[in-house]
């Protein structure tokens, strides 16, 4: 029998991880080209359109492979292309377009629960009946949370291992560099095979003590 209810949860989530996905890689793009390169605004990354983002496989059909398996959902989008050797100061402004992403984010969390704080929403839902429009405005404030805090991961190619480019020199960055190719398989067992094998589940305890605390906090605000 179709759930609608359970349906209906999944095109909100889905529909709030697109808003995130795309500001977050919009941020990138933007910060990257106000820094000097304008590889990502030439191919049109500093935009909200979806299609601009979007990636087949990390946007569509890998959460939906891991909604169906059952595990933590995880997504990506095409990611924003950045020469370092545009950049005014390379290392610096690596670490700060890196970290736009996940500011962008933090930033869209708190504008969505500012919006259920605007009257017109409590208005929309007293007057239709129904709660999804603030079901969506909590989503939102989730996924960009979370969005935020799991690529702020110092593991490569999320946006937090650029945490660690200014420290490193020589043969230590060009080891840096090497691991970015293996970031799939590292994401998985991070995300599968520890918490599945050995019950060490890293991100749930890290989203315990980040994500999670915050979100209570911006709700609570949202809703008071």
């Amino acid at each position: 029998m179709l759930d609608v209810a359970y349906i209906a949860g999944l095109l909100i989530q889905a529909l709030a991880l697109i808003i995130g996905l795309c500001v977050h890689e919009s941020a990138h793009a933007l910060a990257a080209w106000a820094l000097g390169d304008k590889t990502a605004r030439s191919r049109g990354r500093v935009s909200l359109n979806p299609l601009a983002h979007i990636d087949p496989f990390g946007t569509v059909l890998l959460p939906l492979i891991m909604i169906v398996l059952g595990g933590p959902v995880f997504a990506f989008a095409k990611p924003v292309p950045v020469y370092l050797g545009n950049l005014k100061n390379p290392k610096r402004d690596e670490l700060i377009v890196a970290l736009a992403g996940p500011a962008s984010n933090i930033v869209l969390a708190v504008v969505f629960a500012a919006l259920c704080r605007v009257p017109a929403v409590g208005s929309l839902v007293m007057a239709t009946g129904s709660t999804l429009p603030l079901e969506f405005l909590m989503s939102a404030i989730l996924v960009n949370l979370s969005l935020a805090f799991f690529n702020l991961i110092p593991l490569p190619p999320l946006d937090g291992s650029s945490i660690l480019v200014p420290f490193l020199k020589g043969r230590a960055l060009e080891t840096y560099y090497q691991i970015q190719q293996y970031a799939m398989p590292i994401l998985i067992i991070v995300l599968y095979l520890l918490p599945q094998i050995l019950r060490i589940d890293i991100v749930g305890v890290y989203f315990n003590f980040t994500v999670y605390p915050l979100f209570y906090q911006l709700a609570a605000w949202a809703l008071g």
